[in-house]
């Protein structure tokens, strides 16, 4: 970045100005000379400001945590690849499915056909590797966020945070330059190797693990996560657990872990920030996140944020690990920044990226209905672990011309795992509807009404009607903001929770 030695000066009074600012016979017009030459003060005091940030943002700081973070995440990326093909994942997830589930916006995005999707993992596994090796960093890079946005993409059902802020790091990596040092690209281009990186690299990844842990504290403030719920339910089902399982069902320990997940989550980032408090909120963040892991089935996600929030420490801290020092950052003179066409694009991309991070997570705001119920809102938003939704549907499909009618059977076009997760989001199952009616057109069976029976019980609530009934969802259309066919949540919150079996619901119910 090219840096200039000119510096904006404060606007000075003229001997004339001071004369005519003394001079009693003048007085409206020095009340004038004086508010316009305050204004003045004010706009060069913001723009130093400014100007003064920016110059911090683009400071030189050691490199080497950066570097952790590329093996890190390269390493998270492969380890989820690698697991992928030898589960078998890739192929009930993205082959065997006749059926995918899509954002809205992405309906264009399919899993490829054949073989390809094992090609595509292969693919993602190879770069991700590279990444971690930082070899070809710019291309690795680029395929590494492809590849893993692509998979994201392809089926809605399996939409979890941690994949959508995996996919946000690999994009924001794209632009951080992570491979010049300690990779096989400096050993290969040495002339391209510097211990130093923007400040703004650092503070840019900071933020968007901020926004993780703030947007997951502001979601637990509801009636809900407050009164105990769902943490009650998951709690009781460790009660088996080894040595600490018969104090989960102690309400003691469930307040525990209510309050103590909100707590974390909203005061991690400032004691962080804070290098007094950072060792010790850093140990508890780690205590947090191992029994996380421990107690849930969440994947990689805990390690994942272990790894990223050593990011709040001093750039150079693996080098003061190792009992090394780095070396000075170059000196420099109270400068200006010159604003290049290159300079004003970056800031204005970069406050593009991080006005949608803290817009889009508020997005839910705009429908009508509680999140976790009407699932409106709940994506992008980092709803971490708030509901505990057990639902169950049953789809109808009738012919108004002939008027046969009767149970849709959904295994020929989703796996298990898709219809436990469609079961309980209304816009899956209005998916599913349009999907099947377009099949049963192509079978040559005419326009066809869908309707289904879909219950749900959310965070131990009796079960109620999800989606009405009546309404055929072929007529309805997703859109961003009407939702009218589903059926606004009225059970009132209970502490014990509902544990009739599903197989029980209509007969108990009266349906």
């Amino acid at each position: 970045m090219t840096r200039t030695t000119s510096s904006v000066q404060a606007p000075q009074l003229t001997s004339a100005e001071k004369t005519s600012a003394d001079s009693p016979a003048d007085t409206a017009g020095s009340r004038d000379d004086s508010k316009t030459s305050e204004q003045g003060f004010n706009h060069v005091g913001r723009h130093r400001i400014s100007e003064r940030l920016l110059e911090e943002l683009l400071s030189p700081v050691d490199n080497a945590s950066l570097m952790v973070f590329r093996v890190a995440f390269g390493l998270a990326v492969a380890w989820y690849a690698l697991r992928s093909l030898l589960s078998g994942s890739v192929a009930y997830n993205y082959i065997q499915p006749a059926m995918h589930f899509s954002f809205q916006g992405f309906e264009w995005i399919h899993p490829w056909p054949g073989a390809g999707m094992y090609f595509h993992f292969t693919l993602m596994l190879t770069a991700a590797l590279c990444f971690a090796a930082g070899f070809c960093y710019r291309l690795s890079s680029v395929l590494v966020f492809l590849t893993f946005t692509f998979t994201f993409l392809c089926e809605r059902s399996l939409y979890n945070n941690h994949y959508y802020l995996m996919s946000l790091l690999a994009f924001l990596s794209i632009f951080i330059p992570l491979h010049r040092r300690w990779s096989v690209d400096v050993f290969r281009s040495p002339e391209i190797a510097s211990t130093y990186v923007p400040a703004w690299t650092v503070w840019l990844l900071r933020f968007q693990l901020g926004i993780v842990y703030f947007y997951g504290a502001v979601a637990k403030l509801n009636a809900d996560w407050l009164q105990g719920q769902p943490m009650r339910m998951w709690l009781v089902k460790l009660s088996d657990y080894p040595v600490l399982g018969s104090y989960f069902t102690e309400e003691w320990a469930v307040q525990t872990f209510v309050w103590g997940g909100l707590l974390i989550d909203l005061f991690a980032v400032p004691l962080l920030l804070w290098r007094r408090s950072r060792l010790y909120a850093f140990a508890v963040i780690v205590l947090f996140h191992v029994i996380n892991s421990t107690l849930f089935d969440i994947g990689v996600f805990p390690w994942l944020m272990i790894a990223v929030t050593t990011l709040f420490f001093s750039p150079d801290w693996p080098l003061r690990l190792a009992g090394q020092k780095s070396r000075s950052a170059p000196s420099s003179s109270p400068q200006t920044v010159r604003w290049t066409p290159k300079l004003r694009w970056g800031v204005a991309l970069l406050s593009v990226y991080i006005l949608l991070q803290l817009v889009v997570p508020l997005r839910h705001h705009l429908y009508s209905g509680q999140t976790s119920w009407t699932e409106n809102g709940h994506f992008f938003s980092w709803r971490m672990m708030l509901r505990n939704k057990i639902a169950a549907v049953r789809f109808y499909a009738r012919n108004p011309e002939t008027g046969r009618e009767g149970i849709v059977d959904l295994r020929p076009y989703i796996t298990p795992l898709q219809l436990s997760k469609m079961a309980r989001d209304p816009n899956h199952i209005l998916q599913m509807a349009h999907f099947l009616a377009d099949d049963f057109r192509k079978q040559g069976l005419g326009n066809t009404e869908i309707r289904v029976k879909a219950l749900a019980s959310l965070n131990g609530r009796r079960p109620q009607y999800l989606i009405d009934p009546d309404v055929d969802l072929v007529k309805q259309q997703l859109g961003w903001l009407k939702s009218d066919w589903i059926v606004p949540l009225k059970e009132p919150f209970r502490r014990d929770a509902w544990d009739r079996p599903v197989q029980y619901w209509e007969e108990e119910l009266g349906l």
